[in-house]
């Protein structure tokens, strides 16, 4: 890739000077994710964390800093010239909560201190996703110190509840309309195009409760159950033609439960969880149709069934409530010409050929796909680690 193809901002000078800023603010970055990291911030209690972002901007010479109605960070870096096009605004877009720690004891090191060991900050969040929220910040504090010409207007934002069902994004969505969204998720500095999303069935069969020494008198819902499990087990979907990377949809049941606790007795009701990994073609209505079809087939002797999609109702730290149903998908193929500037640009800034990949997890990208913007993923951090008591951060990849 010679330097003459890559525009402004990935010319050889601009690169750079970008790089040799960025290397001044390594360790600011490093200080504030262990400052992150050392702020607790489960799902509905971001509040604290949404004040250390906020001062960290507005000391890093940010021309704007909110907090919204959900409780999201909202920074902005203003646009500085019109440019030679129309004008486009980009979001960096990260979240500022996490999963629970656990038992703190058998950790390698305190969840909640931020310890660098061997280049690797060690915490809680580190890479989910609060390195990558640190990068995000500071990003906003390179532009504004190399004092480059900059023709869109950029903002960064930590979400909130996006560990629960992303309130924070659905909100932000709604109300802050951008063109390109960039999702931090850890992808090894990888250019992720894509995932599936995420459907939640409730399936339940209804029979009728008996003392189990006379079943025939009852009708026992784990018999149908069990011919329905047989059933998802063989549902099989076709790749969408428009995304064939991202795989076809999957259903993978995961809780069982009856409304009994008696080992005596004939349950009158049983509900399966089926965690539904869907490709944009099977929407909600599509998918839910097929599993209600092959439940109506397997009901015997009597039993009845519904399947539905629950909700999913959050309501954030700052009193805002959403009614959610699972993450929706977003592909893009690595030779779309979205994908390929992408490419070209990133590749050109890191001074190397970047990877592309699918993530096997979703995100909030859904919310900003469904609005008509264009949404990529891209983030420090190993998939590997997250939601583990190993859970790290490499500086160097930062």
């Amino acid at each position: 890739m010679q330097s003459g193809e890559q525009g402004a901002f990935t010319s050889t000078p601009v690169v750079d000077a970008l790089w040799q800023e960025a290397q001044r603010l390594r360790q600011p970055m490093v200080d504030f994710t262990q400052r992150l990291i050392q702020t607790p911030s489960l799902p509905g209690q971001e509040g604290a964390i949404a004040q250390v972002v906020v001062a960290e901007m507005e000391a890093l010479g940010y021309d704007d800093m909110r907090i919204d109605e959900a409780g999201n960070v909202i920074g902005l870096i203003k646009a500085t010239t019109g440019g030679t096009g129309p004008a486009k605004s980009l979001m960096f877009n990260t979240h500022l909560d996490h999963v629970d720690v656990g038992d703190h004891s058998i950790w390698p090191y305190p969840p909640y201190d931020g310890v660098v060991s061997n280049g690797e900050i060690w915490g809680r969040g580190a890479s989910d996703l609060k390195g990558s929220l640190a990068c995000h910040v500071y990003a906003g504090a390179l532009l504004k110190r190399a004092g480059l010409p900059l023709p869109n207007d950029v903002y960064v934002v930590g979400v909130v509840q996006e560990e629960l069902g992303g309130a924070g994004s659905a909100v932000l969505a709604e109300n802050l309309q951008v063109d390109y969204v960039v999702i931090g998720e850890p992808s090894y500095n990888k250019i992720a195009l894509g995932h599936r999303g995420r459907i939640e069935i409730m399936a339940t069969i209804t029979g009728k409760s008996v003392h189990a020494s006379v079943p025939n008198s009852g009708i026992n819902p784990l018999y149908s159950m069990s011919r329905f499990l047989q059933a998802i087990e063989q549902m099989t979907f076709e790749v969408d033609p428009d995304n064939p990377d991202l795989g076809p949809t999957s259903i993978a049941p995961t809780l069982i439960t009856t409304d009994q606790t008696s080992k005596n007795v004939v349950p009158g009701q049983c509900t399966v969880i089926l965690d539904v990994r869907n490709s944009p073609v099977d929407d909600e209505e599509r998918v839910l149709a097929r599993v209600r079809e092959v439940l109506q087939s397997s009901l015997q002797d009597g039993a009845t069934g519904t399947a539905d999609v629950p909700d999913t109702v959050l309501t954030t730290y700052t009193g805002i409530t959403r009614v959610l149903h699972g993450h929706g998908p977003f592909g893009a193929s690595a030779d779309n010409p979205f994908s390929r500037e992408v490419l070209r640009i990133v590749g050109g800034a890191l001074r190397r050929e970047v990877p592309t990949q699918m993530w096997r997890f979703a995100t909030d990208a859904g919310f900003f796909v469904h609005k008509g913007m264009k949404v990529i993923g891209f983030g420090p951090g190993y998939e590997h680690v997250i939601h583990t008591i190993d859970e790290r951060i490499s500086i160097d990849m930062m």
